[in-house]
């Protein structure tokens, strides 16, 4: 997993960089390289972190 995607913590608002029709996402887990987000536009969906870097949302 790459560093950026190893600080993402349940709860945590992100972006999908390839894929901005799915709107803003929450993160429901992290565990290992999957990454279960919940985007408001695709519905909950299972990352591959170490071949996708999402972008954490600070400010919504």
């Amino acid at each position: 997993m790459n560093d950026l995607n190893s600080i993402l913590e349940p709860g945590m608002l992100v972006r999908h960089p390839d894929r901005p029709d799915w709107g803003l996402g929450q993160v429901q887990s992290n565990i290992g390289s999957k990454i279960t987000v919940n985007f408001r536009e695709a519905g909950k969906v299972v990352i591959d972190g170490t071949r996708v870097m999402l972008l954490p949302v600070f400010d919504s």
